[in-house]
């Protein structure tokens, strides 16, 4: 059974190694094997501040690390 679903903070959350200033940049936080991810460029716990929930995040991060979204070094 999965746990319960952890409130994450601003602290929490960290900027994907991949990302690079002023384009387009994500952040994530991870806990007790919960993920979320956010665009870095919203302002934490604003109207528009949506996030990803992922209860089993890894099948997710090694298709990013992989980057088989084909976004990699992309600005658009």
């Amino acid at each position: 059974m999965r746990s319960i679903r952890p409130t994450f903070t601003e602290s929490d959350f960290r900027k994907a190694t991949v990302s690079q200033p002023n384009q387009s940049c994500v952040e994530i936080a991870r806990r007790s094997g919960w993920a979320e991810v956010r665009d870095s460029k919203t302002a934490f716990g604003a109207a528009n501040d949506h996030r990803i929930a992922l209860a089993d995040p890894e099948p997710f991060l090694t298709a990013v690390r992989a980057d088989r979204f084909g976004r990699r070094g992309s600005s658009s």
